[in-house]
């Protein structure tokens, strides 16, 4: 491609691309230098030197340094999102999440650190908890939501509000536990703690 073919093609590109790649260069420059400084010590402007822009750039993708923060999580550690069939019952439900759950170690592996720093900074900083809680709060009601979409509510073991939250939690637990000792959280682990919740609902 000749350099006037190439200054064409980047003009022709949607600016919606040119705002995800912005995004993207941003949180990874961000992701870099929390890994160097932490949390505490990565100012906007270090993040807009890292990634070669101005600070204008950072807020017009992100409100502040939090929010920019809460989109690392977002984006490196992504809800488990299970492949379920239309008409599955609960049971294929959870064998489903279980899959999905396992599938998903490889890639959060490689950001577990930088997670759990994530958590160590938002539980010392009020704003930053309350923003998470919100966010999390949308997520219980999609995932209660989408629940009561793939299957009956007879058929769960309990009401879909609380489901969601001990799935979140079983999810969460069990990831870690698994990174920090692998040999003693195999596979069937996790099948077997998803189909627990099938069975309690078989048995009630």
């Amino acid at each position: 491609m000749t350099p006037d073919a190439s200054e064409d093609f980047r003009r022709r590109q949607p600016k919606g691309d040119k705002r995800d790649r912005t995004r993207a260069k941003l949180l990874e420059a961000a992701r870099t230098l929390i890994r160097e400084k932490g949390h505490e010590h990565t100012t906007l402007e270090d993040i807009a030197e890292r990634a070669g822009m101005t600070t204008g750039a950072i807020y017009g993708n992100f409100k502040n340094r939090d929010e920019l923060f809460i989109s690392l999580g977002q984006t490196y550690w992504p809800p488990i999102k299970p492949q379920v069939k239309p008409g599955a019952n609960f049971a294929a439900i959870m064998r489903a999440m279980a899959d999905a759950t396992i599938a998903a170690i490889p890639d959060r592996s490689a950001v577990a650190v930088g997670r759990l720093t994530g958590l160590a900074y938002t539980l010392a900083h009020e704003e930053m908890r309350a923003q998470v809680r919100e966010i999390t709060a949308q997520s219980y009601a999609f995932g209660e939501q989408w629940l009561r979409a793939v299957t009956k509510e007879e058929e769960l073991p309990m009401p879909a509000g609380q489901l969601v939250r001990v799935i979140h939690a079983l999810i969460e637990g069990l990831v870690f536990q698994r990174l920090l000792t692998p040999d003693l959280v195999p596979d069937e682990v996790f099948r077997a703690a998803f189909g627990a919740l099938a069975k309690k609902a078989d048995h009630e």
